[in-house]
């Protein structure tokens, strides 16, 4: 997981001061449309919504976009209707990928999808072929600063949690998915800010890759995830630290 998980905090932490803001508020904007649709609006009962409405607020998005998402979602606002799908397929160095879409036209973001992997020496695979080597979790990062390694520990097993990392300057915690509130709530309580609490894929094995491959992978990472019906992209790799800072 090390890999991907560095490399989402590299985004994560770009999409705040990104230039490219507004493709980042179109897509934040769907997903909370797409979830207030599916989980309804109110965000206390919605996992899904409130760590999209959480996104948002990173970024400082105005809340009168985010309520106006919320109701379009619900269907107090007209707005268009977003199709959510999965695609499967396979990056250089035969690194598994699992690309999460909202789209209007479905046939069209297929084929557009199909052509970036195919110009990025990736390629499409039906469907079940990478899907089962990931496992739907929730994560939480937090800051080392906040707090010490064993009491953080003690805290989120107890509300749930299945495993704590370390990595870098953060901790992550996973759970499992139904657990992530009762996580994030326990954490909440004890005053410990989060830096996301989100729901994600993550690999149970990771292919390791390196030098022109690996650069390779990150590009293609970079053009799934700047294509504006692209929501997540999640990945198997693991790219040693330094690689991954530099092509970053």
């Amino acid at each position: 997981m090390s890999g991907h998980s560095k490399w989402a905090k590299i985004k994560h932490k770009k999409a705040a001061t990104d230039a490219k803001k507004g493709a980042a508020y179109t897509k934040v904007i769907r997903e909370i449309t797409a979830a207030a649709k599916d989980g309804g609006g109110n965000q206390e009962t919605n996992i899904r919504l409130r760590a999209a409405i959480q996104r948002a607020q990173v970024m400082n998005m105005p809340s009168n976009n985010v309520e106006n998402a919320i109701k379009k979602g619900t269907g107090e606002l007209p707005g268009i209707v977003y199709e959510s799908t999965i695609f499967e397929g396979y990056a250089p160095g035969g690194v598994a990928l699992l690309i999460e879409v909202l789209t209007d036209n479905k046939n069209r973001t297929t084929a557009e999808i199909r052509n970036l992997l195919s110009k990025k020496n990736g390629s499409m695979a039906g469907a079940g072929s990478t899907a089962w080597m990931f496992a739907k979790k929730g994560l939480i990062t937090i800051e080392k600063d906040k707090i010490k390694e064993e009491d953080l520990l003690d805290i989120v097993l107890e509300a749930g949690a299945e495993d704590l990392n370390s990595e870098g300057e953060t901790y992550e915690v996973t759970s499992p998915v139904p657990a992530l509130e009762a996580v994030r709530s326990a954490l909440q309580a004890k005053k410990i800010p989060t830096q996301t609490a989100e729901i994600t894929m993550i690999p149970n094995s990771t292919v390791r890759v390196e030098g022109d491959t690996a650069k390779q992978v990150l590009g293609l990472m970079e053009a799934l995830e700047e294509h504006e019906d692209v929501q997540a992209v999640y990945a198997n790799f693991d790219i040693p630290d330094s690689e991954l800072e530099k092509v970053a």
